[in-house]
């Protein structure tokens, strides 16, 4: 079964004193394009994370966040750094001594917003029981971003069989017209050289003439190349995940197919069909895209 490029997959962990959560969101692109956004205590994994993600989700434009809410009752404030903030203010009161530049009317608030003042110093190192807790719910998000993806890509798969079946129903319709349309030609010729040239001339040759002209509105060879590109993209379908990219070179192989047969119709009916054919297959190319 194809997969989808969009997904969205969620776990939370518990722990004594917080919560960590992994949110992983997919959309689609060519290539892997991976944004990270981590908690300061897991980035000495982030590389195990990033490789982690890419092996398990190959495609799309990814992006992780990982996050830590303290739970109620636990200390969520930010110790102010006292040393540093007692430093600033001696060095502010003997720039105010040494250059005349006048003290801050609100001391507390233009301290605590200089650099460092704020910065938590007494972040915990990431043990390796918690790096499991978290790495098992990356593990469980990821999952789910997989689970949404194949559900995702099973609507996508039901979309391309009915656009696929159409396609082919309407390559059959072209048939009752190419007889049709031979006779078409052949009287619209004839009637040109006796009503308006009024001229005599060599049925022989008329005839020779007439299978060389038809020979170059033949579309057998195009209707049978467009039934073996309907069949192959159905088989690439069913055979299994990663297609994405071949099944968009065989849309794109079916795209020239109905664009010869629509140059080659000559005939108003078979345009119309051809037109049809076009807006089926542009449907197919638009899922195309988020498909893995």
């Amino acid at each position: 079964m194809i997969q989808s490029m969009t997904g969205y997959g969620k776990a939370i962990a518990e722990l004594p004193d917080r919560k960590i959560n992994v949110e992983i969101k997919s959309l689609n692109s060519k290539a892997l394009d991976l944004s990270v956004r981590i908690a300061p205590t897991y980035r000495e994994k982030e590389m195990e994370i990033r490789n982690d993600v890419a092996r398990a989700l190959e495609r799309g434009k990814i992006d992780l966040s990982l996050w830590i809410d303290k739970k109620e009752g636990s200390d969520p404030s930010i110790p102010i750094n006292q040393s540093l903030l007692a430093a600033y203010y001696r060095q502010i009161k003997e720039i105010h001594q040494t250059t005349g530049i006048p003290e801050p009317n609100d001391w507390f608030t233009t301290l605590l917003r200089l650099p460092d003042v704020m910065t938590r110093t007494d972040i915990q190192e990431l043990t390796e029981e918690e790096w499991t807790v978290a790495h098992d719910a990356l593990q469980q998000a990821i999952e789910q971003l997989i689970n949404f993806r194949h559900q995702e890509g099973a609507a996508i798969e039901k979309k391309f069989r009915e656009k696929i079946a159409n396609i082919a129903r309407l390559l059959d319709n072209i048939a009752p017209y190419e007889k049709e349309r031979v006779e078409k030609v052949k009287e619209r010729i004839t009637d040109a050289l006796e009503k308006t040239l009024s001229v005599d001339y060599d049925k022989n040759r008329l005839e020779q003439e007439l299978i060389y002209y038809i020979e170059k509105l033949d579309v057998n060879e195009e209707k049978q190349r467009l039934t073996n590109h309907l069949k192959y993209f159905i088989s690439t379908l069913e055979s299994g995940n990663g297609q994405g990219k071949k099944l968009g070179f065989i849309a794109q192989e079916m795209g020239r197919e109905i664009n010869t047969l629509g140059s080659k119709s000559n005939h108003a009916d078979m345009q119309k069909i051809v037109v049809q054919m076009k807006d089926e297959l542009e449907q197919i190319k638009e899922q195309v895209l988020n498909v893995m």
